[in-house]
């Protein structure tokens, strides 16, 4: 099978099984109100996709170096589909979608990464090879748009319910196509290979990949903080805009028109870091993100096509440096335990995703409200205080890597 075959067909599986990605946070809105739910509460349920992530990552990718990847990914392509399903029949309010939204994120963790892992395993080393990474992790933006999307086109004539059903069908898409069109994974013995299946300790022992993994902790706090809270965000400025020159779209439809832009940005800064140096590619890109982040809060009663520029720009920015840790990592990792090297990759980045949403509620409340101008302001700010931090993770370890 052809190596532009082999990526197209992972990026649509990918696009198809993140159709459950953001069911909840587009719904918040709504669901606020209906179950009667605190910023902070909100936060949490948001955050729990993350802690099902976390809880299921380090079992279901470092098992692709063991056994097939496809088995993995149709085994977590159903426990998304159970999660959202949850959503629409069971969940009333804290607990019951924590727990939904826990399995959606359990399910993710079995397909992002091993997805990944398939691409880099059927798909020589080479510059190919990590344009094809850029387009995947790229990728990722398509999907949160279509998950967006299919809220804005369920949900206002059939209702939340319905909204939840109809991405539940996403996954079972994905994983039928990746059973039945791509070849198995390679699963190669090594003398150097783990005994045991979570013993983390070798992907430690170097230094650079422990490096990129501690920035792209970082630049998830920053992504899954703002997607968690962006539609959100845009219906509260939606709300100070006069009635002559309000949002064109919805909230929703504004944030999936703009998520398709995060694809460029993500290969772009790839390919800028594959030319010059990548720890200074990433550090400025960082930077950036970081400082747009202490100001896109404070946009909210300006005219919209202003709050959606900066949005965009913010974007941008933050997308910038994805691919090029991605494949940083990828480049750093021992090839025996990729599996295992993405693993820790995704826990620690999807761990921080974890806490910036609850943070972000918290920030919220505490500053007044998800009704003020200033807590927005703050909010953001506070993501932009942890992507700050990924630079340092990167200088620390900038004389043991590329």
């Amino acid at each position: 099978m052809s190596p532009v075959r082999i990526v197209v067909l992972l990026c649509a599986a990918e696009v198809l099984s993140m159709t459950t990605f953001s069911t909840f946070p587009a719904l918040i809105p709504l669901l606020l109100p209906e179950w009667r739910l605190a910023n902070s509460q909100a936060g949490l349920i948001s955050g729990m996709f993350f802690g099902g992530y976390m809880a299921a990552v380090p079992v279901l990718t470092s098992l692709t170096d063991r056994i097939d990847a496809r088995r993995v990914y149709g085994f977590a392509c159903a426990l998304a589909a159970l999660g959202s399903l949850g959503f629409a029949f069971a969940a009333d309010g804290v607990i019951s979608a924590s727990l939904c939204q826990a399995l959606v994120g359990a399910g993710l963790a079995g397909t992002y990464m091993p997805g990944l892992k398939l691409l880099s395993d059927l798909i020589e080393e080479g510059p190919r090879r990590s344009r094809f990474v850029a387009f995947y992790t790229a990728t990722f933006g398509i999907g949160n748009s279509v998950s967006l999307a299919l809220v804005g086109l369920v949900e206002p004539g059939l209702g939340w319910h319905a909204a939840f059903i109809a991405s539940a069908f996403g996954p079972l898409a994905a994983a039928a196509l990746v059973w039945l069109t791509l070849p198995p994974s390679r699963v190669v013995a090594h003398p150097e290979a783990r005994e045991h299946l979570l013993d983390f300790r070798p992907v430690f022992r170097n230094r650079a990949v422990t490096g990129y993994i501690l920035g792209y902790a970082a630049h998830c706090y920053e992504l899954f903080g703002m997607r968690a809270w962006s539609v959100a965000f845009l219906t509260f400025s939606a709300t100070l805009q006069s009635a002559e020159s309000g949002f064109p779209w919805s909230a929703a439809w504004l944030a999936a028109a703009i998520s398709p832009l995060a694809i460029p940005a993500s290969i772009a800064g790839n390919e800028i870091a594959t030319r010059y140096r990548r720890r200074n590619v990433i550090l400025t890109i960082m930077g950036l993100s970081a400082s747009m982040a202490c100001v896109v809060g404070f946009l909210a009663p300006l005219p919209w096509y202003v709050v959606v520029l900066g949005y965009t720009i913010y974007l941008i920015f933050m997308m910038g440096d994805s691919s090029a840790l991605t494949n940083g990592v990828i480049a750093e990792a021992s090839p025996h335990a990729r599996g295992a090297t993405m693993a820790m990759y995704s826990f620690l980045g999807f761990g921080a995703g974890l806490i910036a949403p609850l943070v972000f509620g918290v920030v919220l409340d505490v500053a007044g409200g998800n009704t003020r101008v200033l807590a927005w302001g703050l909010a953001f700010a506070s993501l932009g205080a942890g992507c700050a931090l990924g630079p340092v993770a990167l200088l620390v370890s900038k004389y043991r890597g590329r």
